[in-house]
């Protein structure tokens, strides 16, 4: 019997079960009422892991889902070849193959000696992809970084290693090792 979650427990990542079809939550929006009484929203965009496409739930804060009978494996970037992207799992040593465009944002984070990565397994198939919450990766092109510019809060972009492109503050430069918020896409810290 598998666990429920309502509305406000399920976060992206988890699996969950809509119309009997499993579900991987890649992003949430929470709409809060303007009108007293009025229900608070959770609007969902997740992907239908048997037949890939996108799929949109709206729930009630009070309403809820199942969640998904899946496992999460650590995996390792192997590699990757026009069509599938494989993943090498840390527990046994198998390999998982997963479509590259199910996977495309994931990518732009992981690097072959990325730690912390687990793959989602549904009915003996990687179905997606679950990140750290931060990644560190290089600086691979930037505008030079101004000497005595630390004390502002100005950004430039930056192309990271994965061709991940990020605002990033004026005193870095190309060569630099960050940190990348993976759930925002946005820079956290130097490495």
């Amino acid at each position: 019997m598998s666990a429920t979650m309502q509305a406000k427990e399920i976060k992206p990542g988890a699996v969950v079960v809509s119309q009997g079809i499993p579900v991987l939550i890649q992003s949430m929006q929470v709409q809060t009422p303007s009108a007293r009484g009025a229900a608070t929203l959770y609007k969902f965009r997740g992907r239908n892991l048997v037949s890939k496409q996108k799929i949109d739930i709206t729930l009630k804060g009070s309403e809820s889902l199942d969640a998904a009978d899946f496992e999460r494996r650590p995996v390792k970037l192997m590699y990757s070849d026009g069509q599938q992207v494989h993943f090498l799992d840390q527990n046994d040593f198998n390999q998982h193959a997963i479509d590259r465009e199910i996977v495309a944002d994931e990518m732009l984070y992981i690097t072959e000696e990325l730690e912390g990565m687990l793959a989602l397994i549904y009915n003996d198939e990687c179905v997606g992809i679950q990140l750290p919450s931060a990644v560190e990766l290089n600086v691979t092109e930037c505008d030079p970084g101004v000497k005595g510019n630390s004390a502002t809060n100005r950004t430039k972009p930056a192309t990271l290693e994965t061709g991940l492109i990020v605002q990033v503050p004026e005193y870095l430069s190309s060569g630099q090792r960050i940190k990348v918020d993976t759930r925002t896409g946005e820079f956290l810290s130097r490495a």
